[in-house]
């Protein structure tokens, strides 16, 4: 049985959320700013071609958004997860052998549908997507994981036709269309191959992903490793990466974040980091993990002279994912490194060395109800999932609203699908 692979993309995926919601930005310039409205970290097909560039920051583009009347909007990632997950779940009708790759893409594994219908398969796929959530979709079929990339990169353009392309799907199947469609992309945009690579490639005049697929893999493997003769091997059709369909828990958890002023106060700073840590033992909690160790840092305006970065570390005694613990170590080591009279820009909390939660080897001297701990954080994550997240919260990350060391978000859109209170009203 050949294995056949489908990438399935949401096309602009912040953009094509807030669509959803406002008919009226349909065929208008949109574009979707970072923290604290900073950069551009979404844009519509309209705000691409009047030269809005991926990463560029709003202040330097506010020429463009006046005169053509670009629509602004703030990170709404309440938003933004919600239609997640409701794509993947309208995906998962069609199979169960599925691999979330990142927030608006995932790999299915097609292998057991006959080839002759897979790309009808691709157009009932695309367009469930759509009826159910808004969110318009591109989807490349191929017998690997690189190559179903490929395709769905080509599918979203009109830069290749074969017999088994249509308006959202591209189908790689044969020789000659696959040939076609290495020929069509650059080194740079092979998933895989990063800045680097692509840098060493094109100084040996190899700038297509046909050009590499042509290599001798001997060589590859001296000039990539294992990983690139894997890529190769892909880009042949040979499958090298198999589906994931539980995902591969992370080997750190970090939450930082830009403050959108400049914190010199001590209590703002630890309302800050209590915050961050909560979000982080969240996280742990969701992949079954817990932290040996926790890594807490400060730091000032890169931008301004005298650059600060201070860190701190806490061996935990016995490996946790309980939040008022890890706060507690998190307000010791943030005592360490604050520093009176600096000006505080950023700061964050890094989780290291991570186990699985159970079972968990506890200390001779340890006296804490892990028991009656992990019992409250299920009841917390329970409630803050099915009311809202920050439903419940602890009292050192915050009571108030609007504090300093919290983003900036001047032009959010409502939480339409997770907050009573945001529902639209008929009038």
């Amino acid at each position: 049985m050949k294995s056949m692979f489908a990438l399935v993309d949401c096309n602009n995926f912040y953009v094509s959320c807030e669509r959803v919601f406002n008919p009226k930005l349909s065929d208008r310039p949109v574009i979707v700013l970072s923290n604290n409205d900073g950069c551009a970290v979404a844009r519509s097909e309209e705000a691409k071609a009047i030269g809005i560039k991926m990463g560029a920051p709003a202040f330097k583009i506010r020429h463009l958004i006046n005169a053509h009347q670009v629509a602004v909007f703030s990170s709404n990632y309440a938003l933004y997860g919600d239609m997640s997950r409701r794509v993947m779940q309208t995906l998962s009708r069609f199979t169960d052998q599925i691999e979330i790759y990142s927030i608006d893409e995932a790999f299915l594994d097609l292998s057991d549908f006959p080839q002759n219908t897979l790309a009808d398969r691709g157009q009932q796929i695309a367009a469930t997507v759509e009826q159910r959530t808004g969110i318009p979709v591109a989807i490349g079929i191929a017998p690997t994981k690189t190559l179903a990339k490929i395709a769905s990169r080509l599918a979203k353009k009109s830069t290749i036709e074969t017999r088994n392309r249509s308006r959202r799907v591209l189908k790689l199947a044969t020789t000659p269309d696959i040939k076609e469609a290495l020929k069509a992309v650059s080194i740079n945009d092979i998933w895989g191959i990063g800045h680097q690579y692509a840098a060493r490639l094109n100084k040996y005049g190899i700038t297509s992903a046909l050009a590499l697929s042509r290599m001798d893999e001997q060589w590859i493997q001296k000039i990539m490793g294992i990983n690139g003769v894997r890529v190769v091997q892909e880009l042949r059709g040979i499958p090298c990466y198999l589906l994931e369909n539980q995902p591969t828990p992370r080997k750190g958890v970090t939450v930082s974040q830009t403050f959108r002023t400049e914190l010199d106060c001590f209590e703002d700073l630890k309302t800050a980091i209590a915050a961050y840590t909560s979000r982080g033992a969240e996280k742990l909690r969701a992949q079954g993990s817990a932290a040996n160790m926790m890594l807490v840092f400060a730091a000032s305006n890169r931008f301004r002279a005298h650059y600060t970065f201070h860190t701190a570390t806490a061996h935990l005694p016995v490996p946790t994912n309980d939040t008022p613990e890890l706060i507690h170590y998190a307000n010791q080591c943030l005592r360490e490194i604050h520093k009176p009279g600096i000006l505080y820009k950023k700061a964050g909390i890094i989780f290291k060395d991570l186990v699985c939660e159970s079972p968990i080897q506890t200390g001779l001297f340890d006296t804490r109800n892990r028991k009656r701990s992990r019992h409250l954080m299920q009841a917390v994550d329970t409630i803050n999932s099915e009311m809202g997240r920050g439903t419940i919260k602890y009292a050192a990350a915050g009571l108030l609203s609007n504090q300093k060391w919290q983003p900036l978000s001047r032009q959010r859109s409502p939480a339409y699908t997770t907050n009573w209170n945001h529902l639209p009203m008929a009038s």
